[in-house]
């Protein structure tokens, strides 16, 4: 569930953009700024469980650590999305496993099992092979290098994000009290930053604020949600490469969307990417 709703983040911000007639950093930081808002708001009835004397200081810590580094990885992957093709961006975004094992490895010696390593390289390369696919889409991004590297850097952010979750959660934290932290500090964080690259919040069509409302609820709210409960309970490293799927979704919602076609190796991509997917589950 957690993998369809966020596999709609990517069509939905090409959406707002196309509403709004507007891309670049300013009006990503706006759809970031107001999607964590959102998401926020939705999430204040469950500061209830903050405001508890029992609550964990340290879990606190943690989610407040994870709310900014959520902060920067939509700052990134979002204005990714104005520079390159959607199956580049959310290939590159999700190549988080990486991170997330040689992470766990070195902060909680979590060794990875011969065969999820296996599986990992397997679903990597076709990640790669989809995202090359990619950059023979009908609609490329008018800066690949750049909307690339953002992705990257994306990437590096959400893997800080779910391993501080997971801590937090760890630490005592219900997942009510976690998400509530880290999404208020990651709006906190986010809200400001359009005006200062001069920027509005107001002014656009009310069908751009519709799609904003949707990245909170479905991406936002169900998808991250989803993530952070599953961290908790099962090898971070298999969630992120459960998360591997989205690329292959995301592209084919952008195909049906827009008509983004990707180049004929994005199949043999997806198709390896699943491949690796199952070997590693089965590790």
């Amino acid at each position: 569930m957690g993998i369809l709703a966020v596999s709609t983040a990517a069509p939905l911000v090409r959406l707002a953009i196309a509403a709004a007639n507007q891309s670049g950093l300013g009006f990503s930081l706006v759809m970031a700024g107001a999607r964590l808002t959102c998401a926020a708001v939705l999430l204040l009835p469950t500061w209830r469980s903050v405001l508890q004397p029992h609550c964990s200081t340290t879990g606190v810590k943690f989610a407040i650590a994870a709310g900014v580094a959520l902060a920067l990885h939509f700052a990134a992957w979002i204005t990714s999305l104005s520079y390159t093709a959607i199956a580049a961006s959310t290939t590159l975004v999700t190549t988080n496993p990486i991170w997330i094992a040689l992470l766990a490895w070195l902060w909680h010696g979590e060794r990875p099992k011969a065969q999820t390593l296996i599986g990992m390289a397997i679903a990597l390369s076709g990640g790669l092979i989809l995202g090359l696919g990619s950059a023979n889409s009908s609609t490329p991004g008018s800066a690949p290098l750049l909307g690339n590297s953002l992705a990257l850097l994306g990437a590096w952010m959400v893997s800080g994000y779910l391993l501080l979750g997971r801590e937090a959660q760890r630490q005592g934290l219900s997942l009510g009290a976690y998400t509530a932290i880290a999404y208020s500090v990651a709006a906190i964080v986010l809200l400001p930053l359009p005006w200062l690259v001069g920027a509005q919040y107001s002014g656009f069509p009310p069908s751009v604020y519709g799609y904003i409302a949707l990245m909170a609820v479905l991406p936002q709210l169900i998808g991250h949600t989803s993530f952070n409960w599953a961290i908790r309970w099962v090898s971070p490293t298999l969630v992120t490469l459960l998360i591997l799927v989205e690329p292959a979704l995301a592209s084919l919602l952008a195909y049906a969307l827009f008509g983004e076609i990707p180049g004929p190796t994005v199949g043999l991509g997806a198709v390896i990417l699943l491949l690796g997917v199952a070997i590693a589950i089965l590790a």
